[in-house]
């Protein structure tokens, strides 16, 4: 019963999420100022270069609350995966992590947000891969949850025949 599409898709949706720990969200750079700032999974990254010394300031914020709900995540798809004799409680549970996938994607998107104002607030940062790996994990999540309910409704025919 792991074969099953509903399967492959969730186990998609743990991967995508566990690779979003992994990848860089986004980024922004100010050529004129040599200031860059770097969102991933754990920290908030804001360098300037000083053109005198040519050294490196960093200044780091934790956001370590994206890599925590990403890892929930990814946790609540592989659990998923291995109820596959209780088609309810799966889908119950498909609907819990589109919500934690959901509230990850709002913090992430607050963060983003946030690091804007860093630098120059006309110039737009760059979504880098790491950021639509949630987006896919949430669409991977929504094609299970549909397999799952067909399934379900598979048998419940199949109970009015006998």
């Amino acid at each position: 019963m792991i074969q099953r599409v509903q399967s492959i898709s969730l186990a998609m949706a743990a991967i995508a999420m566990g690779l979003m720990l992994f990848f860089p969200l986004w980024q922004k750079a100010s050529i004129e100022t040599s200031e860059v700032a770097t969102l991933d999974a754990f920290h908030l990254t804001y360098e300037v270069l000083d053109p005198i010394t040519g050294s490196a300031q960093n200044i780091l914020k934790n956001t370590f609350y994206i890599a925590l709900l990403g890892s929930l995540s990814a946790a609540l798809s592989i659990y998923s995966i291995f109820q596959y004799k209780n088609r309810l409680r799966q889908i119950q549970l498909g609907a819990l992590n589109s919500l934690v996938m959901g509230i990850t994607l709002g913090t992430l998107m607050y963060f983003v947000f946030k690091a804007e104002t860093l630098l120059d607030p006309t110039q737009q940062g760059n979504y880098l891969f790491g950021f639509y790996l949630p987006l896919a994990a949430l669409f991977c999540n929504f094609a299970a949850n549909r397999f799952i309910r067909k399934d379900e409704k598979l048998v419940k025919s199949m109970n009015r025949i006998r």
